[in-house]
């Protein structure tokens, strides 16, 4: 593995966990306990990008990886050319009930393995770079990609007229405006959407047309589908009853029209709790989409069905935390010059001290400890070990976990464990 770990990929993934964050490359790197999922994932993106259509729901405490899970899968897309997109559900910021949000987000957060995000603008670009490579009207291919989407949302197709006429004429402002418009973005001037006979700002239902142009516009230009991920969908248990049903009520329309082949080429991911999927506050209030989703997880869990609608992730164990902060011992110590000190005093058994440790002073709950153990084993053990040839972790290092270093659901974890002072490392 580390003879094919460029030194930035390795800086990238290494600053993240520093930072105590989930990085956004190199993933494959880090993944443990996933090597089960990884062929029926990979079917399913294939079919994706020969055009079908896949929904799958991730199911798991917090803690239990789901984001990873999702940032791991979306670098599975992105090297089969597939773009890639990460919308946080939130109430305020992107509630569900309002898809003409969440495409948006979608726009903004759009990334391929070339272009970081957003990927939206370089990406139409393209498109048109490409239908004038045909040669022929331009107009006439844009129609003719677009028709199907044109059925019932005309203004993206005039809108992207109008973007491409104004860049013929040079004029920078009004291209700007309409491609921000056709990325979701309210509040662009009537002036500019005049220019492309469009009117209005984007609503919900427009929004199901929008995206449908998008795949459109990505399989033409090189990106054979789209992987997009809704992350913490459980957020829904804690809006206003009204909200929440018509919230559940647009993910079940986006999920029939995923099961109706209106979108061919999508992805679409959704994670949250078990509380979320089977919980009275969750998608059991709205029966149609709850036996959508339903699925089997009275089974040993070995023999769960990745192929399934909805996966659960088992969450962590000492023994893949144990693991995963090896890798990543290892990942440092191949791109260090100590890197013969690092293996030895930060070996096994200190890893394994640490992760008892560190899962201790969380309540012993092991399920929400790779954050904190993945930052402190690299901010507070590995960095020192590499910069300071005196230290020893054993002689000069104590765990300390303060809290203000934790996350909502660490803290509560933290409020049951022993004090850090008591845990021997």
């Amino acid at each position: 593995m580390s003879a094919v770990v460029s030194a930035r990929r390795r800086r990238e993934v290494l600053d993240a966990l520093r930072r105590g964050t989930v990085p956004h490359n190199g993933l494959d790197l880090l993944a443990v306990g996933l090597g089960r999922f990884e062929s029926a994932l990979d079917a399913e993106l294939a079919s994706a990008r020969s055009g079908g259509a896949v929904f799958k729901s991730v199911r798991g405490e917090y803690g239990s990886g789901k984001t990873f899970f999702s940032r791991w899968l979306g670098e599975r897309a992105k090297r089969l050319g597939m773009a890639v997109a990460e919308v946080q559900v939130s109430e305020t910021e992107t509630p569900l009930h309002k898809l003409e949000t969440v495409y948006r987000r979608v726009c903004e957060s759009l990334e391929t393995s070339e272009l970081p995000p957003s990927a939206f603008r370089p990406v139409t670009d393209a498109w048109l770079f490409a239908l004038e490579s045909e040669g022929g009207s331009v107009d006439g291919l844009l129609e003719k990609r677009l028709a199907e989407v044109s059925r019932t949302t005309p203004a993206f197709a005039a809108a992207l007229r109008g973007y491409r006429r104004a860049q013929l004429a040079g004029d920078e402002a009004t291209a700007e405006g309409l491609v921000t418009w056709l990325g979701g973005q309210p509040h662009v001037a009537a002036s500019i959407r005049r220019s492309a006979g469009v009117r209005g700002d984007l609503d919900h239902f427009g929004a199901f047309g929008f995206l449908q142009g998008l795949l459109t516009v990505l399989r033409d230009s090189g990106h054979p589908g789209l992987l997009l991920v809704l992350d913490e969908v459980e957020t829904l248990q804690r809006v206003r009853t009204d909200v929440r049903e018509k919230a559940l009520n647009a993910l079940r329309q986006l999920v029939d029209e995923v099961d109706g082949g209106r979108f061919p080429g999508l992805y679409l991911l959704i994670t949250g709790t078990p509380a979320f999927f089977d919980g009275t506050q969750g998608m059991q209030r709205l029966p149609p989409l709850a036996q959508r989703l339903a699925t089997d997880f009275n089974t040993d869990a070995r023999f769960d069905n990745p192929r399934a609608v909805q996966i659960r992730l088992p969450g962590f164990s000492q023994d893949l935390l144990r693991e995963v902060g090896a890798t990543v011992r290892n990942l440092y110590a191949n791109g260090s010059e100590s890197g013969e000190r690092v293996s030895e005093l930060v070996d096994d058994d200190y890893i394994a001290t640490l992760a008892s440790a560190v899962s201790g002073s969380l309540g012993g709950q092991v399920g929400v400890a790779p954050r904190v153990f993945l930052k402190k084993l690299v901010g507070d053990v590995l960095d020192r070990v590499d910069q300071f040839d005196d230290f020893d972790p054993r002689r000069h290092y104590k765990l300390t976990v303060s809290d203000g270093e934790l996350n909502d659901v660490e803290r509560n974890a933290a409020a049951a464990a022993t004090s850090p002072d008591d845990i021997e490392l």
